[in-house]
């Protein structure tokens, strides 16, 4: 067996950085410390200083297959993942068919091993009247029950408090949620077509989706999960409103309520709907400058757990579009890493605070089987970041939309060396031997 031999590097994991090097057996970590020397057949990497990471997990994306595939496909993202740093992702239910029973939910884990470039889950989806699927799914290879407490692609709302109930009581695994008022934002939307028309403006987006109604929703969903001792996770808080619902004076381990924000609510603002238009258009909306600071002190502080991405492309005709049928979502798992990483230049954040969001946490929170830390023992899912100096440009998009709101923009890194489950998938540009696997849960 090759052994792989990382040397001189800045390895980031545990809340610290070791300077040293890491030594890859059998797909996994087998060991890391300050300097290994190792004889027979070893490849040998030098990082030359640059930092070593764990693979991140993304708790959030939209592959759009089955079903939507003109949109993108796990063949197209799983790859602009790869190349961006994510080593495992969690796909969600809003396709077609929809994922709500466990038979679909088996047919999707095939797409995933037949195309992903990285380790993969997904989620089966909650709805109105399918309570018996959700008690039937297996903690050991399932990630979560995705909830829709308010609508958005693919129209899977759960809006019956009956249903929602016994979604709460029952479910054996966590439950994610997008929260968002449905009578309210069908009422600020009706008042945004009286006064415009179908002609609506795309900075009209965060008054129709604003922060009452996420707070309305996500307020609601912590009753529930209180109620019934859920283990709930609310996916991209996006308001500074909802940023005191959560808790920071326990350890993420014994929480039983915790939050994610995403990447484009940490960078956008309502400033840019000027420029980007309905490039930025999503749900929850961008919001305001000052929802953006909030945004960013509950991630500091500890309110906030995750950092992922709600990866959900859409064709650039379909965002061309007038405001009604503009659908909501953008393409940002390519660049999630490298943009975080600007914020980490600039001292927003630590690398080290970056890692704890972007690759421990998610591990944690949803109990995945030996990822997303650098240590003895677990999956050699690594990236080695490479300072770097090229603007984003259309011919370096992966994904099958083949357009980002990040185009122009110059990362102060990039992955240079990417490893999934011990195999170097992508080197310098290239994607080479792929080694993808079925994420597994410790439940």
């Amino acid at each position: 067996m090759t052994l792989q031999l990382i040397k001189n590097a800045k390895i980031v994991t545990d809340n610290h950085i070791i300077e040293g090097d890491l030594l890859i057996e059998g797909g996994k970590i087998a060991r890391i410390d300050k300097d290994i020397s190792v004889d027979g057949n070893v490849v040998v990497f030098d990082a030359d200083g640059q930092f070593l990471i764990p693979g991140v997990i993304d708790d959030q994306v939209h592959f759009r297959e089955p079903g939507l595939t003109h949109k993108a496909n796990i063949h197209t993202e799983s790859r602009a993942a790869l190349v961006g740093g994510t080593t495992s992702f969690m796909e969600m239910p809003n396709v077609n068919p929809q994922t709500v029973t466990n038979v679909l939910l088996e047919e999707k884990y095939g797409l995933g091993a037949n195309s992903s470039a990285v380790n993969y889950s997904f989620y089966l989806g909650g709805t109105n009247d399918n309570l018996e699927e959700i008690k039937r799914v297996n903690p050991r290879n399932v990630c979560g029950v995705k909830i829709f407490m308010g609508s958005s692609t693919g129209n899977m709302l759960v809006d019956q408090e009956e249903a929602l109930n016994g979604l709460f009581a029952h479910s054996p695994i966590l439950i994610a949620t997008h929260c968002e008022s449905e009578s309210r934002v069908k009422q600020r939307y009706a008042d945004a077509l009286a006064k415009f028309g179908d002609d609506i403006p795309p900075r009209e987006h965060p008054v129709i989706r604003d922060a009452e109604a996420c707070y309305l929703s996500s307020s609601f969903a912590i009753e529930l999960a209180k109620k019934h001792n859920t283990r709930l996770h609310i996916l991209h808080i996006t308001s500074e409103k909802e940023t005191d619902l959560f808790r920071n004076d326990i350890p993420l381990v014994e929480k039983r309520i915790t939050a994610e924000v995403c990447v484009h609510h940490l960078h956008f603002s309502e400033a840019d709907y000027e420029t980007l238009g309905h490039l930025i258009k999503c749900n929850p909306a961008v919001k305001t400058a000052q929802d953006r600071e909030a945004l960013w002190k509950a991630l500091l502080d500890d309110r906030f757990d995750v950092i992922a991405t709600d990866h959900a492309p859409h064709t650039w005709e379909e965002k061309q579009n007038l405001y009604p049928t503009s659908p909501s979502g953008l393409p940002l798992v390519q660049h999630a890493l490298s943009l975080m990483m600007d914020y980490v230049v600039e001292g927003k954040l630590s690398i080290e605070k970056m890692v704890e969001k972007m690759c421990h946490n998610p591990a944690i929170l949803y109990q995945i089987e030996g990822r997303g830390f650098l240590r003895e023992g677990y999956a050699a899912d690594l990236v080695l970041l490479k300072e770097n100096y090229n603007p984003v440009t259309k011919s370096d998009l992966l994904y099958k939309c083949g357009w980002s709101p990040l185009e122009g923009h110059t990362f102060k890194y990039a992955p240079s060396k990417v490893w999934v489950n011990g195999t170097l998938s992508y080197n310098e540009g290239v994607i080479g031997e792929l080694n993808p696997q079925r994420l597994l849960f410790v439940r």
